[in-house]
């Protein structure tokens, strides 16, 4: 009897974890399918997305097997426009000059702050070569900010050498879209940002050679700062406190000729701006530096 009531109810488990089973398949595949038809989709949009109709035609046997496996070209759910970009232009599919020099206009996105995103933006420009740049228009709203330049270029800009750049300041390039050959639009993620600048430490004098940009550092980890200036230079202090998001804390200028400047640091402040009131050809030679006291 026990034997019976055991069989029967080992199998009526057996059918039930069968049916459980099937049900589940028929449910759980469709999806699948589903799920690997849109990534397939949203990857072939971006290809055709950086490259012109011609050259995607031509090539889209070969762009098949460049683009295998799918899966490696999508990062946090989201296809990995640098990686594309990367893949076409090492197979040859990617051009990025122009037969003339013409008008290259760059979109930056973000949902950082802007002041502090412009001025990481503004030394990655500058470090990849663009010098001669004009704001062509700039908006914020709640969520967030675009920036939009234009230059005079004979290429465009190489994605993979702005996302080098802006890895030193720890940001990554989100997404990338090609609305023509000479526009460019970036969405960049500056929430890790931070300036790639040299930080002072206490006890280790530090010497800032001369330059017609104003010297930025990092001194958030020391509480005052003297500044020795050599007698061949004509020096008008101009120093300025910003937070980690770049909002402006305070502003020291000094309309008169100085050799040495100690300063007490605000206790939020994490940069510094060092330059003069008037023009830096006013130093001559170098500033040096000592910092005092540990945060």
């Amino acid at each position: 009897m026990v034997k019976a009531f055991l069989a029967s109810f080992f199998l009526f488990s057996t059918l039930l974890f069968a049916e459980e089973v099937t049900t589940l398949n028929q449910v759980t595949a469709p999806q699948l399918i589903e799920d690997i038809v849109v990534q397939e989709d949203m990857l072939l949009s971006k290809i055709k997305d950086f490259l012109d109709e011609k050259s995607y035609n031509e090539n889209r046997e070969f762009i098949d097997v460049i683009f295998e496996p799918k899966s490696s070209f999508y990062k946090n759910e989201r296809v990995n426009a640098v990686k594309v970009i990367q893949t076409l232009k090492e197979n040859g599919l990617l051009k990025l000059f122009f037969p003339q020099p013409s008008e290259l206009k760059l979109n930056f996105k973000t949902s950082g702050t802007p002041l502090f995103f412009i001025k990481i933006m503004g030394d990655t420009l500058r470090n990849i070569g663009y010098f001669r740049y004009v704001t062509t228009a700039s908006h914020l709203d709640a969520s967030e900010f675009e920036w939009k330049i234009s230059l005079t270029a004979e290429y465009a800009t190489d994605p993979l050498v702005l996302e080098n750049e802006l890895n030193k300041n720890n940001c990554r390039i989100i997404d990338i879209e090609r609305k023509s050959a000479t526009e460019w639009s970036y969405i960049i993620d500056i929430s890790e940002g931070s300036l790639d600048i040299d930080s002072v430490e206490n006890g280790n004098s530090f010497k800032l050679k001369r330059s017609l940009y104003a010297h930025w550092l990092n001194i958030s980890q020391v509480k005052s700062l003297t500044i020795k200036s050599s007698r061949r230079n004509s020096w008008y202090p101009y120093i300025a406190y910003y937070d980690a998001s770049l909002h402006l804390l305070e502003v020291i200028k000094k309309d008169k000729v100085f050799y040495k400047l100690k300063l007490n640091i605000p206790q939020n402040a994490k940069y510094i701006k060092i330059s003069d009131l008037y023009t830096l050809k006013n130093v001559r030679e170098s500033l040096l530096l000592f910092p005092r006291g540990s945060k």
